[in-house]
């Protein structure tokens, strides 16, 4: 049968020749390259109901850093004692001077290490002899997991790694046979907890947007202070040291089965990483949880591309994914440049100088004369106030006024408590300065770590996270020592911290509404710096 070419078309030949051919070649849609934090403003989503769900999981590492943390308070407390007969006083503060076999431990030999192993009078100082090695550990742990972190492990698998080592550290911790093997363990329990809260912090902001990123950040440490409250309450429960640090251990075992699993790796370290296809499938996942849209023309580019892009041309979206270099940088990239150098020596001295008088306040001041799991958690609770003051404020005044303002505070609190006498009702005037030093610098402890993510790129933001982190572990292990000057000296000496620390907050940069950058060449193109 043929087929009739008569039609009143005039063209019907060429209709009918037409669906044997293929179709012209369309020109490929124009590439739209975007920078993270546009990525996140445009099309995903700043903060919806993905980064809510990473967020919270995400942050939960930090109760788990207090766990291991303060669990030490519980651990290592010199209980109460009861008299057996004569020779023993009831009215004395210490055991010190009574006759032995005329008192015993309330609780029994298993209700501490102090009653262990006999830490207390002339070996007293052993108790801070092992907050000093944990403190120690946290240091140089903050600095090995800080650069893993940005560079072979990434932020997720640093997270893992630290995880999993406090979860077996701690256990091992309730099965020492004597006080050696408890400092060692211990120590190995803080090398791996100083890794836990800048990886956790940095996970959980970096796919957060720029406009959202300061209440954000400031709102993991909630979950620090809740840590320590709950801690209160595991301690009240488990009175023998060994079961606490079993106990205290057994969250950091589900967060590894539970949570961690299902946490994806930051976009942004990806993108350095030079993996792209990961890198886009993270967006995209963000902007669907969120109901927004991806097109598919649009792909990421790092800060210090969009120049080269321009003189090189465009590129194909497969090539692009297929030849995207990883770039690596360290704490030595840091020093090197001047604008990141200046700025960490900054960062790690505010970092430090914050730190004695955090952890000097706690140590000096709060005492409630009440129970001790009661003063732990008051303590945690008076803490949350501050954390939420700053986080409104944080946006609207910005990072650098915020800094100065509440190190200037608790400074001020501090002189204050310097110069009142501690006898009669002055006690609790100097005892009010203290918990108003605690309520300014709470504050200033934790938006230092959203401003140094700030002040340094992707490239190398955790290794230089980790040296300020390790500059305010210093700081922890210097506060007792500056504790036991006792009198008005150890007030005098926060004061001088916390407006010294204002001092120099004064040379950092407003990093308010200014990007993450990915790369030194970005950030200093950024800033204008040749």
């Amino acid at each position: 049968m043929g087929i009739s070419t008569s039609s009143s078309d005039p063209g019907n030949g060429e209709s009918l020749r037409s669906p044997l051919l293929s179709p012209p070649k369309q020109p490929p849609a124009e590439q739209e390259k975007l920078l993270v934090d546009d990525m996140l403003h445009k099309y995903c989503g700043e903060f919806g109901p993905w980064q809510l769900r990473h967020f919270v999981l995400t942050s939960l590492a930090w109760a788990l850093e207090a766990f291991h943390t303060m669990v030490m308070i519980f651990a290592d407390r010199e209980p109460e004692y009861s008299c057996l007969g004569q020779g023993c006083d009831p009215g004395e503060k210490t055991v010190c001077g009574l006759e032995p076999g005329s008192w015993a431990w309330t609780g029994g030999d298993g209700s501490s290490t102090v009653t262990q192993w006999g830490l207390f009078c002339e070996e007293k100082y052993k108790v801070g002899l092992v907050q000093a090695l944990f403190f120690f550990g946290c240091m140089i742990g903050a600095g090995v997991f800080g650069h893993l972190s940005d560079s072979r492990l990434g932020r997720k698998g640093s997270l893992t790694v630290v995880c999993m080592m406090n979860a077996v550290f701690g256990c091992l911790t309730a099965f020492s046979p004597n006080y050696s093997t408890y400092v060692v363990l211990r120590m190995l329990t803080g090398f791996s907890t100083g890794g836990v809260g800048l990886c956790a912090f940095v996970l959980a902001t970096e796919p957060v947007g720029p406009s959202k990123r300061g209440a954000a950040g400031m709102s993991t440490f909630y979950f620090f202070s809740t840590g320590i409250a709950l801690l209160s309450g595991i301690a009240y429960i488990f009175q023998t040291w060994r079961a606490l640090y079993i106990a205290s251990s057994i969250p950091s075992i589900l967060f590894l089965l539970i949570i961690l699993p299902f946490l994806p790796e930051s976009p942004r370290w990806y993108l350095v990483r030079g993996k792209l296809n990961e890198a886009m499938k993270i967006m995209r996942a963000i902007a669907k949880s969120n109901g927004r849209h991806l097109p598919d023309g649009v792909v990421l580019m790092l800060d210090d591309e969009q120049e080269n892009d321009a003189s090189n041309g465009k590129q194909n979206y497969k090539e692009e994914l297929a030849t995207k270099e990883a770039v690596t940088g360290s704490v030595i990239d840091v020093i090197k440049s001047p604008l990141t150098r200046i700025r960490l020596f900054l960062a790690v001295t505010i970092n430090f100088l914050c730190s004695v008088v955090y952890y000097g306040i706690s140590l000096n001041v709060v005492n409630l004369q009440t129970n001790l799991y009661l003063n732990v958690l008051v303590n945690a609770v008076a803490e949350m106030p501050a954390f939420t003051i700053t986080a409104v404020l944080l946006d609207k005044l910005g990072r650098k006024p915020m800094t100065i303002g509440t190190l200037w505070f608790s400074g001020f609190f501090c002189l204050l408590g310097s110069l009142v006498k501690n006898n009669g009702i002055w006690k609790i005037v100097r005892m009010i300065c203290g918990v108003m030093g605690i309520f300014g610098v709470a504050g200033t402890y934790n938006l230092l770590f959203i401003y140094t993510t700030e002040l340094f790129p992707t490239v190398v933001r955790n290794a230089a996270l980790g040296c300020a982190t390790q500059a305010a572990q210093l700081g922890a292990i210097l506060a007792p020592f500056v504790v036991v000057l006792g009198g008005w000296l150890p007030f005098a000496v926060f004061a001088a911290c916390g407006i010294i620390g204002g001092l120099f907050a004064f040379y950092l940069p407003e990093t308010l509404n200014k990007p993450l950058y990915d790369t030194m060449a970005g950030m200093k193109e950024g800033e204008g710096v040749v």
